[in-house]
């Protein structure tokens, strides 16, 4: 059975969850512009043909996928379809959701939850850019780790931006947890030793660190990031045991490239994809993957607290591709 078919079963109404609907419903622009124009385009043709295949390769690139991705998943469906001789134009579009899969599944890991330490605090780094929903994505990650019963505390370490831990300090306010500020222009990685010896006498099972978002200067970002895992290695061992890189799905191509540039500053374990209910081009999962290997831990739904949802590769792939019959 092919994935396309397994996916229409293993998400069928009678077994559809909440998290499913949380994914089908955040996904409604992406699968509109994607599973609506792949099956307007089936049904155009009795028999796939050249014309068919340049088509096909417009809806990828419309959808955020990457042009590199494009032409190598085209490349794979058009010599899968040779190899099977296969003309039929659904059974062309079941490949390629095949290949979708396959390609995130062969780029190493699929984890997606935080891996906490029996002992200590388990420190988590987030970066990104300023404007692509940073701090609300810490906010959602706090609030999940609560509902788990863990002792969350966070770290406002971007004390450059205007603005920047008093929004944080808002956030810890309302999820009642504790957080560590500086002063404004203070040394972020002051501010990092402060919340790692915090968490430590507090017990604290997750330690957030928010970070600047100012990756035009490189040179100085790289600097300031390397500081602070200085300091928090020398008060937690290992930390931190995460970076988290913030995308905005909004900015399109931008968002991969986003993703190289930080890739370039600092190790990044895992992406967090915000806005994916705002965006018809919901493909930019599948070509960061494809582009830098890394895995997308969490995407945002929506609005709702709860709508920061664990990346789940089926869920995204029956949500962007397949259309409720």
């Amino acid at each position: 059975m092919g994935l396309f078919k397994f996916l229409k079963e293993k998400f069928s109404k009678t077994k559809k969850d909440d998290k499913v609907e949380t994914y089908q419903k955040g996904l409604t622009k992406s699968r509109k512009n994607f599973a609506s124009k792949l099956n307007k385009l089936s049904s155009s043709y009795s028999k796939v043909n050249e014309e068919y295949f340049e088509q096909l390769e417009e809806i990828l690139i419309e959808a955020d996928v990457g042009v590199n991705f494009t032409l190598q998943i085209i490349d794979e469906v058009l010599n899968q379809a040779k190899k099977d001789k296969i003309t039929d134009p659904k059974q062309i579009n079941e490949i390629l959701v095949d290949k979708m899969f396959l390609d995130y599944a062969s780029k190493g890991d699929v984890i997606s939850d935080v891996s906490f330490k029996e002992k200590g605090p388990t420190v988590l780094l987030v970066v990104g850019v300023n404007g692509v929903g940073k701090t609300t994505t810490i906010a959602k990650l706090a609030y999940r780790y609560l509902n788990m019963n863990k002792k969350v505390m966070l770290a406002a370490c971007d004390t450059f931006r205007a603005g920047a831990k008093e929004q944080l300090e808002k956030w810890a306010e309302r999820l009642s947890i504790p957080i560590v500020v500086g002063k404004d222009n203070a040394d972020p990685a002051s501010v990092a030793y402060d919340g790692a010896n915090k968490a430590i006498k507090d017990n604290i099972d997750l330690l957030i660190v928010d970070t600047a978002g100012r990756l035009q200067t490189k040179a100085n970002l790289m600097a300031e990031l390397a500081k602070i895992k200085r300091v928090l290695e020398k008060e937690i061992p290992s930390a931190p045991h995460e970076t988290f890189l913030i995308i905005d799905a909004t900015t399109g191509q931008n968002g991969v490239i986003q993703a190289a540039a930080f890739k370039d500053v600092t190790p990044i374990s895992g992406i967090v994809v915000t806005k994916m209910d705002g965006t018809s081009k919901g493909g930019i999962i599948l070509a960061i993957r494809n582009e830098l290997s890394i895995p997308v831990r969490f995407i945002g739904l929506g609005e709702k607290m709860s709508d920061l949802q664990e990346f789940d590769l089926d869920s995204y792939l029956y949500g962007l591709c397949i259309e409720d019959e």
